[in-house]
């Protein structure tokens, strides 16, 4: 939330997206096994799961329930297919074009098996690019560039309140200074240590 004025701010996705789309090019064969900050994800199932929701939260937008939305995350551990470097920027574009039409927006969807509004939806979808993108930088030893936008959304859809509750997936928020980085302020209140690294 917007302290200053109360109100939920809102973004875009393309630069979260295309910020995933830009790590991509910096992971490899040696990556795909190793640890996340997700504690049941290593990096192949973490890159799953951005298919997964690239395709939920596109079809989210459109209307389009089904078998992407009806799916739980926490269904069964997602799998890596091989052709994961060529599907999935594509999906990133197609749920980046999805949530730029305004009828998205608007009315009730589906994602992860949950009804939803479309402008909650919207958020959760941010959200998820922004602390999975966070996640793979980490995990894969690149530097994350999230813009303040996207951050602010997150750190808005992470933080509790009546009309909107936490998404129960994450963890318990990780305490950090006030004054710390937006970027650590929001994957804190994901759950998530600032300072993760692989193999601490």
């Amino acid at each position: 939330m917007d302290t200053e004025n109360g109100t939920t701010p809102t973004a875009d996705l393309g630069p979260a997206a295309r910020v995933i789309t830009e790590l991509l090019d910096g992971v490899d064969e040696r990556h795909l096994a190793g640890p996340t900050p997700c504690p049941d994800y290593a990096v192949r199932e973490l890159l799953a799961h951005l298919v997964g929701l690239s395709a939920a939260f596109r079809d989210a937008a459109r209307k389009d329930l089904g078998p992407t939305t009806d799916n739980s995350p926490k269904a069964a551990l997602p799998v890596l297919g091989d052709d994961w470097r060529a599907t999935l920027p594509p999906l990133l574009d197609e749920l980046v074009a999805a949530w730029r039409d305004p009828a998205a927006r608007q009315g009730m969807t589906r994602a992860g098996g949950v009804d939803l509004p479309g402008e909650v939806a919207a958020m959760v979808a941010l959200n998820e690019l922004v602390v999975h993108g966070w996640d793979l930088a980490r995990s894969t030893g690149q530097k994350y560039e999230a813009d303040e936008a996207s951050l602010l959304v997150s750190l808005a859809m992470l933080t509790p309140r009546d009309n909107i509750p936490r998404p129960d997936i994450f963890g318990p928020p990780v305490p950090v200074p006030a004054d710390a980085p937006l970027v650590d302020r929001a994957v804190a209140m994901s759950g998530r240590h600032p300072d993760w690294q692989p193999g601490r």
